[in-house]
């Protein structure tokens, strides 16, 4: 570890791998430090991804590729099924990832490009100068130790602690917090090609359950359940253990993981000075589903190339940043985020009934394509109301 980089990266999941890389091919000195003693480790995501998006960023490699999938399923309240299929998605389901490996591969990608990378080292704070961020203070192996750098992007996930400490407000509403659990599981009857969504307020209030292979009888398993609905007796481990006693009772878990996912709007700005904050640090997860891979690597690419040009040109102000902010809200990625977050709004206000309703109705003939745009305005046309009570337009 060196006393000054041109990048300091806080983050090892994929927005942080990507950034160092990024930046490291393009000839800076570069530093990824991760809190945790392993890249990847403990796994905190679903692991899907669509299989054309990943492939912007890395070839997939059979090695992190655990199973690939070729249609969705979303099952009604009522049990009606909806299965979707690539010639009605217009894709390929996607990929179900192993984050451990995966993850490992980005960071391995990165130091192959130069970046210096150093396991179970925090941030501790940043090194303000006049207002701007020019590095941080690190604790490794119990000793702190001064880092300067030209910029610095806060990859550190959810809890997002350095950016706060630079005095971004990154607070997330309880409304906003999906409270999330998943097992892996094994010797279970599934369809080995399907992931499958459930919906209604008695198995995942203010959310969904997921069934995602990720082989032969095997599968992730997971829940996720508004931050407002959890408490004793009816927490989110609550809601999956109940689902998996009647749907899985001879099933075994053979790992299980809890933890939060903000589904708050992403942050009002994404740059300060000497600072960029990327993934889900920027809140960039996508609100209706949760879903967050994509919008890190993309965002950590983008990340890494504004860094790089700024300091390429000698500016690390946020003026000279902006072109990330507004490089992923006017990218295809920026407006899905905003179109979910409508989306997520309008289907809060759904009771079980309407959502048996709208699955009914987008298993009728007469609906041939299902993407989103497609079934919210077939859906209007047949006389569902788009429009909650927020007054917000539709997309």
């Amino acid at each position: 570890m060196k006393p000054a980089y041109d990048l300091l990266v806080i983050g090892g999941g994929p927005a942080g791998a990507i950034a160092a890389r990024t930046a490291a091919r393009a000839g800076h000195s570069v530093l990824l430090v991760e809190k945790r003693p392993a890249i990847g480790a403990p796994v905190r995501c679903a692991e899907a991804i669509g299989t054309g998006r990943l492939a912007e960023f890395v070839q997939p490699d059979p090695r992190w590729i655990a199973h690939e999938l070729e249609k969705t399923e979303i099952v009604a309240p009522d049990g009606t099924s909806l299965v979707l299929d690539a010639e009605m998605t217009g894709s390929k389901a996607g990929y179900i990832l192993d984050r451990k490996i995966f993850d490992r591969e980005l960071v391995r990608e990165a130091a192959g490009e130069g970046a210096d990378v150093m396991i179970k080292t925090r941030a501790s704070e940043p090194i303000m100068e006049q207002g701007v961020v020019r590095g941080a203070v690190l604790e490794s192996g119990g000793e702190l130790r001064k880092v300067n750098a030209a910029v610095t992007i806060a990859a550190d996930g959810v809890e997002s602690k350095f950016s706060r400490w630079c005095g971004v407000d990154t607070t997330i509403p309880v409304r906003d917090i999906m409270s999330c659990c998943q097992y892996l599981m094994t010797d279970i009857a599934i369809d080995e090609a399907c992931m499958t969504f459930v919906l209604g307020t008695m198995i995942a209030p203010g959310g969904y359950l997921w069934i995602f292979p990720k082989g032969k009888r095997t599968a992730n398993v997971g829940i996720g359940i508004s931050g407002t609905m959890s408490g004793a007796g009816h927490r989110a481990k609550d809601y999956l253990d109940r689902y998996i006693g009647e749907r899985f009772p001879e099933g075994k878990s053979i790992e299980s993981i809890v933890g939060g996912v903000s589904l708050r709007r992403p942050l009002v700005c994404t740059v300060a000075d000497g600072l960029i904050i990327a993934g889900e640090a920027a809140r960039l997860v996508n609100p209706l589903t949760g879903a967050g891979i994509y919008n890190a690597l993309f965002s950590g690419d983008l990340a890494g190339r504004v860094a790089s040009e700024a300091i390429s040109s000698g500016r690390q102000d946020a003026a000279a940043l902006m072109p990330y902010d507004e490089g992923w809200r006017t990218s295809r990625m920026g407006r899905e985020l905003e179109r979910s977050s409508y989306l997520r709004d309008y289907f809060l206000t759904l009771s079980d009934e309407m959502m048996n309703t709208i699955i009914r109705l987008a298993r009728s003939p007469g609906i041939k394509e299902i993407p989103t745009l497609t079934l919210v305005r077939e859906l209007m046309s047949r006389g569902i109301p788009m429009h909650p009570a927020s007054g917000r337009k539709s997309p």
